[in-house]
């Protein structure tokens, strides 16, 4: 790869970073404790790891979860009462291991549109993983503290609380997915055919 296609990447790389921040400011719903719904703010990290692969895209991914980790911290990350280990745990789980899994979008690439969606699925399905282990061994341990927010089985705690933020975050981003990679020019754009 010679340094104009990689000056290339990066510029391409740092463009959908940011679109996709922008995107992330635009809360259709969001969650007492965490989490929303947004505005196909996934999209351009995915569609970056579809046209460039999974290194391209786990690069792009990783910088936006820095990111989304700074709006953490400015949502009040820090006053939330967590103990250090907590604290550690949440930005590796729910900031740089949820943010960074969208990378993993380009793995079917080569497969077609199936491939494409099927990553798109896998993508948006690992970083829902990663929040519900956040749930599993961080939220549901000070829960209680807070009235309505524990069950007494943390494993549906999780699975109910974060489903219902990423499911619908899921449903919006593959009807995106296909929108955009349905429409021949951004469709050639994408995966250069």
């Amino acid at each position: 790869m010679n340094k104009s296609s990689k000056t290339k990447i990066l510029v391409e790389a740092a463009i959908m970073i940011a679109l996709a921040t922008v995107l992330c400011y635009i809360r259709i719903i969001k969650l007492p404790w965490g989490g929303s719904v947004t505005l196909l703010s996934m999209l351009p990290i995915i569609i970056f790891s579809i046209k460039h692969g999974v290194k391209h895209g786990m690069f792009a991914s990783f910088v936006f979860s820095l990111i989304q980790f700074g709006q953490g911290v400015m949502d009040g990350l820090f006053a939330w009462g967590l103990t250090p280990a907590m604290l550690i745990a949440c930005i590796l789980l729910d900031y740089i291991g949820a943010y960074s899994a969208i990378g993993v979008a380009g793995v079917f690439r080569n497969k077609g549109f199936a491939g494409w969606i099927g990553g798109t699925v896998f993508a948006v399905f690992m970083r829902y993983i990663m929040h519900f282990l956040s749930g599993i061994v961080i939220w549901h341990s000070i829960g209680s503290i807070w009235e309505g927010f524990s069950t007494d089985n943390e494993v549906i705690y999780s699975l109910v609380y974060n489903g219902a933020y990423m499911l619908p975050e899921l449903i919006f981003t593959v009807i995106g997915a296909i929108a955009l990679l349905k429409i021949p020019q951004t469709k050639k754009i994408i995966t250069h055919e």
